[in-house]
């Protein structure tokens, strides 16, 4: 089925977070793992939008900590697509600690790959992404090199009978 193309504002996704003294560790840093699980969400939230689809993530490609976030942080986590695949599709989710001033810093950048489900669960056909900006394309191109490398991952590590990340 021919799926209607989608520009990459059509599924923009943000989400805001006071973080509370349940979300972090020790010493008031946000925990790791709850900043996973806000930005599988987003993302998650970006690949529906743009499938029109259930959708599962498949990886996690890069998960890099710029800063801290503490508690009583404003936290905001802002997704959108980078790349597109025949079922799979490339989510990039920003977060930043926004202060009370409205500064905002970068604490993180990831990119996620989730596979669109038909109504089996099975991959769906997800549909084309229309490139508005110079910018939309430059992250057309990073999100394609992306997925050549991981393609490559996981035909390495099916010759070496062993279970591929990504």
């Amino acid at each position: 089925m021919e799926q209607i193309a989608k520009t990459v504002a059509d599924s923009r996704a943000e989400h805001c977070r006071i973080i509370l003294r349940g979300d972090t560790n020790g010493t008031g840093r946000l925990f790791g793992g709850r900043l996973v699980e806000w930005i599988d969400m987003v993302a998650g939230v970006v690949a529906r939008r743009h499938s029109s689809c259930n959708v599962t993530t498949a990886s996690i490609d890069e998960l890099s900590f710029i800063e801290a976030a503490h508690a009583d942080d404003t936290v905001v986590l802002i997704g959108k697509i980078a790349y597109v695949g025949r079922t799979s599709m490339e989510v990039r989710v920003d977060t930043f600690v926004e202060r009370l001033d409205g500064e905002k810093l970068q604490v993180n950048r990831a990119y996620l790959t989730l596979v669109a489900l038909d109504w089996a669960d099975r991959p769906a056909e997800v549909p084309r992404l229309l490139l508005s900006t110079d910018e939309e394309r430059a992250e057309w191109e990073a999100g394609a090199e992306r997925a050549r490398e991981r393609k490559r991952r996981r035909s390495e590590a099916a010759k070496k009978g062993a279970p591929a990340e990504g």
